[in-house]
């Protein structure tokens, strides 16, 4: 008997794919995209590599700060983002329209082609299409009560779920990488603020100390009483002259009329009186020379004091 065409259902034909082919188309062009995205990872894996390879040497060879790092590292990853991004999303668009193309061309059975499989020949297939109908509808049913799944959804199960898959394994790959960098930076900030201690913990005791000794300081500071301020001229007393006040105003006194002086004779006529007044200083001595001449003298004083002849030269000169 010559076989009859194969059921014009909308199921029938997929699962007559399946079952002449051995596998499932849609696994098989899921297993394709997925070996893309694989190499569209390495790219972005490689790339990655060469990228922090090469803010290493540039940190390295330029000595840069702490901060100029976390700067490189930062633009860096960003870079990695959005070129695994665009790379991801034209990978996506290319093999949607892959997919849908192979699934339209290359796996596709027309209803009006006669199909008949090695294992079905001499079977009596010989049904109305009302009761091939039935059988079909009972099967969809009894599916349903297996899957649990809502008949419009039945249809867009396997591949929405290795769609979610997929999208998941790329997320962890990005959330692995994005942890190990994390991990790199958080290490070097650790080794940053291990320099800080020593083994037994001395030099944190001793910036933990600093605060209150400075503290202290300022107190103590503050406790003291003002400095000589030099006085000026509305502050010195009735009936004195600004130069016999103190030696304060008799410094100012001096210094106002050098200046003014100088403002008055011109720039040259100053630096003259400067001059000469330096001249003068430097012929009598330097002031080293000077502080050694009075600690000269100051010895040659405390001996004379202390001499045992002294007191009796003195008791004579007393005595009548």
């Amino acid at each position: 008997m010559p076989p009859t065409t194969t059921p014009t259902t909308q199921s029938a034909p997929p699962l007559l794919l399946c079952e002449a082919l051995g596998f499932s188309p849609q696994l098989l062009l899921d297993d394709i995209i997925n070996v893309a995205n694989n190499a569209v990872q390495d790219g972005v894996n490689g790339m990655e590599e060469f990228l922090q390879k090469w803010a290493d040497e540039r940190v390295a060879r330029g000595g840069s700060s702490n901060i100029d790092m976390e700067t490189t590292t930062h633009e860096v990853e960003q870079g990695l983002v959005a070129f695994q991004t665009l790379l991801e999303h034209h990978t996506d668009i290319a093999f949607d329209f892959f997919e849908a193309w192979c699934l339209r061309n290359i796996f596709m059975i027309p209803n009006d082609l006669p199909v008949v499989l090695p294992h079905q020949e001499g079977l009596d297939l010989t049904v109305t299409p009302e009761q091939e109908q039935e059988l079909m509808d009972e099967i969809d049913e009894l599916r349903k009560r297996l899957d649990g799944v809502r008949p419009n959804h039945i249809a867009y199960y396997l591949p929405e779920r290795d769609l979610q898959q997929r999208k998941l394994k790329r997320m962890l790959l990005r959330a692995n990488l994005t942890s190990s960098r994390q991990l790199k930076q958080a290490q070097t900030r650790l080794s940053y603020l291990s320099s800080l201690s020593g083994p037994d913990g001395s030099t944190l005791e001793t910036l933990h100390e600093l605060p209150p000794r400075f503290v202290e300081m300022y107190n103590t500071l503050s406790s003291l009483p003002p400095l000589d301020t030099p006085a000026s001229v509305e502050t010195t007393e009735a009936g004195k002259r600004p130069w016999e006040t103190s030696k304060t105003g008799y410094m100012n006194w001096a210094l106002g009329r050098l200046l003014t002086k100088g403002a008055d004779e011109g720039e040259g006529a100053g630096h003259l009186a400067v001059d000469k007044l330096d001249k003068a200083a430097s012929m009598v001595g330097t002031s080293e020379e000077l502080r050694r001449a009075l600690d000269s003298v100051e010895v040659l004083k405390h001996r004379l004091d202390h001499a045992p002849g002294r007191d009796d030269d003195s008791a004579m000169d007393e005595s009548p």
